[in-house]
């Protein structure tokens, strides 16, 4: 792990680690003008990779999904996905370009079906409707058995999985995913940790923004912690979740930490 002194750098598409998909590069954005929640933060999301993106609150991480997905305006930096510069493209044009985004609440259409719901995630390609069906319903075989029931009468956990599987109708080759968990009793957490994990080995790149941050960093491959809008702290999640200034800035005390970190 290791404290950002300088953002990591979009020059190349591939690491040493594989291809990368999506890299964000000291991107500066805000909602209004001259009020920037974002100074500068930069990620990098590599082809089948789990990334998790923990922080204090009011530190940016919904506000990067945002950005990433064309929902906040960019003021400079850049989102390039498969070597192409992205920044600032609306989110309807993004879907088509392989990002997917779920976000934290009103993720769902509540008066339409399930079914209906995975319908709407695939406007754009209607034709391939069988065949992203059958991809989402093996990855939540509850969809499949319930299609006609309406998204308004599930539960939080259960719209949670709709949401994610409309998302995954347009084939994204990376996922955002604004706090899947919250809200959500300890149970219905775990499942939900458990779907991204199984989104994750489907091969779809996944970027996580996560209050439950030891969760968060058990389960991903690399980690980025964000504070006033940077970058702060970045390397995997076992090493987050172990190093001291961490653990006393962001995760509480060394022995909780020590405890979650073997559960």
């Amino acid at each position: 792990m290791s404290e950002q002194t300088a953002p990591p750098s979009a020059a190349s598409t591939t690491t040493a680690d594989g291809e990368a998909v999506v890299t964000v590069t000291k991107i500066v954005a805000g909602y209004l003008p001259g009020v920037n929640i974002l100074n500068g933060c930069s990620i990098e999301a590599r082809k089948g990779e789990l990334i998790g993106i923990i922080g204090p609150n009011g530190a940016g991480k919904s506000t990067l999904l945002k950005a990433m997905f064309g929902l906040v305006k960019v003021h400079s930096g850049s989102v390039v996905v498969h070597g192409q510069d992205l920044t600032g493209l609306k989110a309807n044009k993004l879907v088509s370009r392989g990002i997917g985004f779920v976000p934290q609440t009103n993720n769902v259409f509540t008066a339409l079906t399930i079914e209906e719901n995975m319908q709407m995630g695939l406007f754009q390609r209607p034709k391939a409707f069988k065949e992203r069906w059958e991809f989402v319903t093996d990855l939540f075989p509850e969809l499949g058995k319930r299609r006609a029931q309406r998204a308004g009468s599930l539960s939080g956990g259960e719209r949670q999985m709709v949401a994610m599987g409309r998302a995954l109708m347009m084939d994204p080759a990376v996922l955002l995913l604004d706090e899947p968990s919250a809200g959500l009793s300890p149970v219905k957490q775990d499942e939900t940790f458990l779907r991204v994990h199984e989104i994750n080995r489907a091969g779809v790149s996944v970027i996580m923004v996560e209050q439950n941050a030891r969760r968060c960093l058990q389960i991903c491959d690399r980690g980025y912690v964000l504070d006033q809008g940077r970058d702060a702290y970045h390397g995997t999640g076992r090493e987050l979740l172990h190093d001291p200034k961490v653990i006393q800035l962001y995760l509480g005390t060394l022995a909780e930490s020590n405890d979650s970190a073997g559960r």
